[in-house]
């Protein structure tokens, strides 16, 4: 997702760090994962390596998981091309008007999913709110996308004001289903809280779904990633409130190492669930061994490229939808051809294959 801060100081990290060793007594009720338990349940792992992963046949989370567009054959190849690279997680965004409109249903297809993913040896990261994009969602047919516009029809969830009702059901229930599911490695909470200009407008969404979530008492752990390092209050919180600290860093390879040294200062596992902007710097030959070398779960954006239109930079849109001269995101092409067989080459070799 498009990050506001993209070149982090350390200063405002070493800032965020001193904020979070002082504000112990904000934790929210529960039992939040010291960092013994934590760095036990990632030990219980090879290092971790994937992609945010949406079939190429959907243009967002909705067309992703509703009835009529739920493409399991889709799913099914794509999630081989990334056992064929050696990848073994993905983090998927969910949707909650996808429950609402039929919650056995969505239910059964997050499990018809988890099947397939498992049949390819990938764990799940699940993802249940997003500050990103379009506001407004409907249920239904999705828009076509824009031609040549990155994320042109991706959702924030939720999408319209006044659900907190229907949003703490939600993500009960799932929870409550899910809790105990060893195909599921993490449950990332709020993507990207702040983002669409709502700043700390979103830390009472990012409050309440910690105390929802920690009243379930999942078996897997808790997260919601840090993003921009100008979110004081909102970093404070969710840095002090994951059981396992989740980040999202498009930097170059010299700054995203500095961000990793500050962050180990929790001696909690870290895990990048956001990295890989090619035009940006951050590219698999330098952030990717990196990443290894320091044992950090490294999961890029973007995986085939499809309706989601992320071959395209965020604020570089090309009218007439031809390639960019360089894929901002993205591994594949629908084929299963990789983009560029010198990076799966890289990623296979990082990955054991």
């Amino acid at each position: 997702m498009k990050s506001i801060c993209c070149k982090v100081a350390a200063f405002s990290l070493l800032t965020l760090i001193i904020s979070i060793n002082a504000s112990a007594q904000k934790k929210v009720p529960g039992k939040i994962w010291s960092a013994e338990k934590a760095n036990k349940w990632y030990a219980g792992y090879r290092w971790m390596s994937g992609a945010d992963f949406i079939p190429s046949t959907a243009i967002n989370q909705l067309e992703m998981w509703q009835a009529d567009t739920f493409d399991a054959t889709t799913i099914d190849r794509e999630l081989g091309y990334a056992e064929g690279i050696g990848f073994n997680t993905m983090r998927v965004f969910l949707y909650s008007l996808a429950w609402q409109q039929d919650k056995a249903g969505f239910k059964k297809r997050i499990n018809q999913y988890l099947a397939i993913a498992d049949k390819h040896h990938i764990k799940t990261m699940f993802v249940f709110f997003d500050d990103c994009w379009n506001a407004g969602a409907n249920i239904g047919k999705q828009p076509a996308p824009k031609t040549g516009i990155h994320n042109s029809g991706w959702l924030q969830d939720p999408g319209n004001p006044g659900q907190e009702v229907m949003l703490e059901a939600y993500v009960t229930d799932i929870l409550r289903t899910f809790k105990n599911d060893r195909r599921i490695l993490l449950w990332d909470l709020y993507n990207e809280p702040g983002n669409s200009n709502k700043k700390d407008a979103s830390m009472d969404l990012l409050v309440k779904v910690f105390g929802w979530a920690r009243a379930v008492n999942p078996s897997q752990p808790l997260s919601a990633g840090l993003w921009d390092w100008s979110f004081e209050k909102l970093n404070t919180y969710q840095a002090l409130n994951s059981d396992v600290i989740t980040y999202h860093d498009y930097t170059e390879e010299p700054s995203h190492r500095k961000t990793i040294q500050l962050l180990k200062t929790h001696s909690k596992p870290l895990i990048c669930t956001e990295y890989m902007a090619r035009t940006r710097g951050s590219r698999f030959e330098t952030v990717m061994p990196m990443l290894k070398k320091e044992n950090v779960g490294a999961l890029n954006w973007g995986f085939v490229m499809g309706k989601t239109n992320t071959i395209y930079a965020w604020d570089n849109p090309i009218p007439d939808g031809s390639e960019p001269k360089e894929w901002f995101h993205d591994i594949f092409r629908k084929d299963g051809t990789a983009y560029k067989p010198e990076e799966v080459e890289i990623i296979k070799k990082l990955n054991g294959k």
